[in-house]
């Protein structure tokens, strides 16, 4: 029986049908309501753009509400980058797996309809991939940006992965890569299945550490991707609700299933930390609806030293005021 807060089975990936030209790289972008930064994506895959037989460019609309894709996608594209909606709205990791499943080149490219690529990027992973055809996920370093795209932050740098190898353990306790700098091939999806359907903030972190750990991932320490983070994206609505915790949470409880080397303690720890970060930053921001969909996480969730700890620091700020 599966437990009742699994992330469940990896949805199957179909092979692409004989007889279908295929192109070297898929360009697949997921988007909803975000048109106003659409421009930008589509512009930095076409200013790489190798030719139609080399790439193919779609984006793929999860029922847009507020806004319209494919407006964009006509006046940017100009007939080169394909348009798609979705029947109905299923939320971001199933339009992942849409998106997995109408690609057609060896390189599948997920890039959020919000994020974006900077100069070199195709050739540098295409690179990547000819010279490693041993590992199955091939990235680079991201920025962080803002709306206005200013650089808030940049990823980390992996060695131990600079060359090539199975080791998912720097994906075990925090997501190190963002999805605009990952590159998969598509036999690996095909071989493994889609993202996990019961995880959103979470998805992309399971699929990278699932892909590494099996056939190997190389991530180059360039930074040639954009990752775009804002209050209103689904990660900061997820912490609002505390949501991007329980995801974690479910992550956490995979994993220890998954590899003999998970610290589940560990991550406990870090996980009730995190929940404790979010009341404090949403407590500063005034957002008390937040904050207590956080604090009650932490409650229920945080280990009983942490808890313990936070009663002793209440009493002495007591005695001490």
């Amino acid at each position: 029986m599966t437990p009742p807060d699994s992330p469940g089975a990896a949805p199957e990936i179909e092979p692409v049908p004989a007889g279908v030209r295929r192109p070297a790289w898929s360009v697949m972008i997921p988007a909803f309501n975000c048109a106003r930064y659409l421009r930008q994506t589509l512009e930095s895959v076409l200013a790489q753009d190798p030719g139609p037989d080399q790439m193919q460019i779609e984006v793929v609309d999860d029922c847009s509400t507020k806004d319209d894709p494919e407006g964009v996608v006509r006046e940017v594209g100009q007939g080169r980058a394909a348009f798609h909606r979705k029947l109905k709205n299923e939320g971001a990791t199933a339009n992942f797996n849409t998106c997995i499943q109408r690609s057609r080149g060896h390189l599948v490219h997920i890039l959020h309809g919000d994020d974006y690529v900077l100069p070199g990027f195709y050739p540098r992973i295409q690179e990547a991939a000819e010279r490693h055809p041993e590992v199955s996920l091939l990235a680079c370093r991201s920025f962080v940006v803002d709306e206005a795209s200013v650089i808030l932050a940049v990823t980390e740098r992996l060695r131990e992965l600079e060359a090539g190898a199975r080791l998912a353990d720097g994906f075990f306790y925090h997501t190190p890569v963002q999805t605009p700098g990952v590159v998969v091939r598509r036999a690996f999806y095909e071989r493994h299945g889609g993202f996990l359907p019961g995880l959103v903030h979470t998805a992309d972190c399971e699929m990278w550490a699932r892909a590494i750990g099996l056939e190997g991932g190389l991530v180059t320490p360039e930074v040639l991707a954009c990752y775009r983070s804002f209050t209103s994206n689904d990660s900061g609505r997820l912490a609002r609700t505390a949501e991007n915790l329980n995801d974690i949470k479910r992550l956490n409880g995979l994993f220890a299933t998954r590899y003999p080397a998970f610290d589940q303690r560990k991550a406990s720890y870090r996980l009730s930390g995190l929940a404790m970060r979010q009341v404090e930053r949403f407590s500063q921001s005034g957002d008390s609806e937040a904050a207590n969909a956080n604090l009650n996480f932490w409650k229920m969730n945080a280990p009983v030293k942490q808890r313990l700890l936070r009663v002793f620091e209440k009493c002495v700020r007591k005695i001490t005021s």
